[in-house]
């Protein structure tokens, strides 16, 4: 193990660590300022922010020589009784006229611009900055140009960080962006004729240490101080990127990558950010309906719940599509509610969306063709109950709903998802049930209507292409009318108080040999279910 000594600490890396001095300062639980590093990208050293003072400690003797002059900690490796200074005077003064220079140049519209309140260079100025000014105040013109469809660049708050040319050059490898001009009048660009327009654009915005990128969706919508972030996963594909949802009040403003080595590391598709919009669709179905003799009766969900009871008690022979945009907890619970009533009911997985071929980064990010974020997860409950998987394709065209006194059909999906010709085969059953956001060709034939949520109304855990599993609340609460799809199972299977997913998670784990390794806590990057996997085939090879 090498040691490295921060402000007199002494801190213990791995041998294959390769850590600089922001982050070995960070293990010290010391925060370096800076704004040109990012540990996604390369290292550039031009900001100059997070110059520190290093310098090598004698492992023989303890004598520890310091180098004349301030170095850049990003560019700083931090190896076996390196030494690093973070708070001394000649620290503190470099920083400050870092911060200084920084702006004199810069326009002080913080009050109309975006970034403000998660701004760097606000941050810094309290924390790092000179007590007074010492330079005039100038007036300043506000440039502004866009870039793309969802980027604008305000050319006067720049720094020059050059993450957001970076990002375009090593992470998605369009390399849209470039540096014009020399010197003072150094401006972020694009190439003529081609704007910023790969399927990871918005990341530039998150990059941006700034106000100088804003982000078209989200521009002059809301304050940052105003909303509330909640942990939650993607629904968009099977990547399953970690994200934060931002909201107001039950409204999402934006949604924004969540670190997480394992899975999406710092970024996330445009797809996946922009594509929350539905959420908030006026069209969303709230109204629980039952169909009888005597027509369409709109009905509460206390009497819903009565009718599903009684129906699944007279329904001796039952089949059920669980769709892969349900949580696993609920998909546990919906199929051991279907074999509560039929010990024989069929169990189909919904729909699996495909857009696409799987597109991968240099990075190893990917964004997948297949649009839900749990299929995987879903797969392997209905395995458990049912022995195998049958898609829904194969339901719908081998199985003969007229023999079926009920189908119960789970949707969720933010596109169309099924077809005429497929809700037609489904009605014949005695009884078609149909949980879904939307209106779709199955629900107009429906004589069990239920809404159900989206995916930053519900709580649960996903299982991603990875066979990663992630755990994530709800966001934001549904509109009134509609009712969390495991709410309502919970209740039908007759347990006690308020839905809880944990519970549930821990049960499915017991039960399920696959989802072992989730019967504890979730970390916030989530829990690998292949390590299982593994165990269980060493074990069988020793056997």
């Amino acid at each position: 193990m090498a040691t490295v000594i921060v402000n007199g600490k002494e801190i213990e890396i791995g041998d294959d660590e390769r850590l600089n001095g922001i982050q070995v300062a960070r293990r010290a639980g010391v925060d370096v300022p800076h704004y040109c590093w990012h540990p996604g990208l390369s290292v550039v050293a031009s900001c100059r922010m997070c110059l520190v003072e290093t310098g090598r400690r004698d492992p023989a003797t303890g004598e520890i020589s310091m180098m004349p002059k301030v170095v850049p900690g990003c560019q700083t490796p931090a190896t076996d009784n390196t030494v690093f200074v973070t708070d001394s005077d000649k620290v503190k003064a470099a920083r400050a006229m870092v911060e200084e220079d920084l702006l004199i140049r810069h326009p002080i519209d913080c009050p109309i611009c975006d970034k403000a309140g998660e701004c760097a260079l606000q941050d810094y100025h309290f924390k790092h900055g000179r007590e007074e000014r010492r330079a005039d105040l100038k007036p300043f013109t506000s440039r502004r140009r866009p870039m793309g469809d969802t980027v604008t660049l305000f050319v006067d708050r720049c720094v020059m960080c050059t993450r957001c040319v970076r990002f375009t050059r090593e992470i998605t490898g369009t390399a849209e962006l470039m540096v014009i001009n020399r010197g003072s009048h150094e401006e972020i660009d694009i190439f003529p004729g081609y704007p910023l327009d790969n399927k990871m654009s918005g990341n530039v915005v998150d990059l941006c240490p700034v106000g100088a990128l804003g982000d078209k969706d989200f521009l002059y919508s809301q304050r940052v101080w105003f909303m509330k972030s909640h942990d939650g996963v993607c629904a968009g594909c099977s990547t399953g990127c970690s994200i934060k949802i931002e909201e107001n009040q039950d409204r999402i403003y934006r949604l924004k990558p969540r670190e997480n080595r394992h899975v999406n590391q710092w970024w996330m598709c445009d797809e996946g950010r922009y594509g929350f919009k539905y959420v908030h669709n006026a069209e969303r179905q709230i109204q629980p309906t039952v169909f009888t003799a005597e027509g369409a009766t709109a009905v509460e969900w206390p009497e819903a719940q009565s009718h599903l009871h009684n129906l699944l008690k007279n329904s001796p022979k039952l089949a059920v599509v669980v769709s892969p945009f349900l949580t696993v907890e609920e998909a546990f619970m919906l199929c051991k509610l279907a074999k509560q009533a039929d010990p024989d009911s069929i169990l189909a997985l919904g729909p699996v969306p495909q857009s696409g071929q799987d597109e991968s980064f240099a990075n190893g990010f990917t964004i997948r063709a297949e649009k839900c974020p749990n299929r995987r997860g879903v797969e392997k409950v209905i395995g458990h109950f049912a022995g195998q998987t049958t898609s829904f394709e194969d339901f719908v065209a081998n199985t003969d709903c007229s023999s079926l006194d009920a189908v119960w059909v789970t949707g969720g999906y933010p596109q169309d998802w099924m077809t005429t010709d497929q809700a037609t085969k489904l009605s014949a059953a005695g009884q078609l049930i149909v949980q879904d956001i939307f209106t779709s060709p199955a629900w107009e034939v429906a004589s069990v209507r239920l809404p159900g949520v989206a995916f930053a109304e519900r709580e649960g855990s996903y299982v991603n292409a990875s066979d990663r599993l992630q755990s994530f609340e709800w966001a934001i609460r549904p509109p009134a009318g509609a009712m969390m799809e495991g709410r309502l199972y919970w209740n039908l299977l007759g347990e006690m108080g308020m839905y809880d997913a944990q519970r549930i998670r821990q049960m499915v784990a017991r039960e399920i040999a696959f989802f072992a390794p989730a019967a504890g806590e979730i970390p916030a990057e989530g829990v690998d279910l292949r390590i299982n996997q593994f165990a269980q085939t060493n074990s069988e090879v020793t056997a």
